[in-house]
């Protein structure tokens, strides 16, 4: 059964300054305003300490106060939706006890992003990510995503590692769509597809892919969830259309370093989200009014 289907939300992690400090601390109400704002607008899972959660500037004592808070805050909501933390990273002995402790926190899965900067062979994968699975009974997402890490997880890679029990599915942000359909090929049921890229959610779907873990779902939820939903229920013109009616959308929100755009569009509908930690930073002011106006055109605004 997949951990879930539909929209993930790849969550922003909301900072505040303080005049002690140069680096801005986590902001734990605008979390979960934003968690609230997520549930109530038809999200179906929740990704937090991802790529967009700005995970690389977390030491691990904020990594599990921020999964913590997201299990706490979604807990406490009456629509129940899983909670997903991301608790990759290029030191194998790091991410095993981090998984240790998330896992006592209770969130309801992990994803795995493969190795950065050091990198691996597709050897060392298999070995890294099966050990890190013998570590834990939760379920599993790996995530490929090339473009961040200079590493591709290959489709023979995945399907080795889909024969581990609680390796169950990929984000995969390759933007590769015939490898994609490689993967799903090779892997069938025993290893779920997400799309990891907000422009390939209708194509991935088309391959038998089980939804999204989306960046630009922190704006927009609802819109995002029923794109899915509308293909899941066969009126796939319509998810085809709102795929392509949200293309101008997602490609401001990467027209800058994630999650630098969408922080700055929450900021506008009202969610305090702060600064980005360095080295990370805010979007120019043309960025910033090209995305205000097509968040205007697009109706969030």
């Amino acid at each position: 059964m997949a951990i879930f289907t539909g929209s993930g939300t790849a969550l922003c992690t909301p900072f505040q300054n303080t005049g002690n400090s140069e680096t801005p601390i986590f902001n734990e109400e605008s979390y979960r305003k934003l968690i609230e704002f997520q549930v109530y607008n038809g999200t179906d899972a929740l990704v937090a300490c991802g790529t967009t959660g700005e995970v690389s500037t977390l030491d691990n004592d904020e990594h599990i106060e921020v999964a913590s808070v997201a299990v706490q805050t979604a807990k406490a909501q009456k629509r129940k939706i899983p909670v997903i933390a991301g608790a990759g990273g290029n030191d194998t002995r790091n991410i095993l006890g981090l998984v240790k402790r998330l896992q006592h926190v209770g969130v309801d899965a992990i994803m795995l992003v493969t190795p950065y900067y050091n990198k691996t062979s597709q050897r060392g994968l298999i070995e890294h990510f099966t050990m890190i699975a013998a570590a834990t009974d939760l379920p599993i997402i790996l995530y490929n995503v090339p473009s961040r890490t200079s590493l591709n997880m290959l489709p023979k890679t995945l399907y080795e590692l889909s024969k581990l029990p609680n390796i169950v599915a990929v984000k995969e942000a390759s933007g590769d769509i015939s490898q994609i359909a490689e993967v799903i090929a090779l892997c069938g049921e025993n290893l779920d597809v997400y799309s990891g890229n907000d422009d390939h959610i209708v194509p991935v779907l088309s391959l038998g892919g089980k939804g999204v873990i989306s960046t630009v779902s922190n704006i927009a939820p609802q819109q995002v969830h029923d794109m899915i939903i509308s293909y899941f229920d066969g009126d796939t013109k319509t998810a085809a259309t709102m795929q392509i009616e949200m293309l101008p959308l997602i490609r401001l929100l990467f027209a800058d370093v994630n999650p630098m755009p969408v922080k700055a569009a929450l900021q506008m509908l009202g969610l305090e989200m702060g600064d980005c930690r360095r080295p990370l930073t805010k979007i120019d002011e043309t960025l910033q009014n090209d995305l205000s106006k097509e968040m205007k055109r697009y109706g969030l605004l």
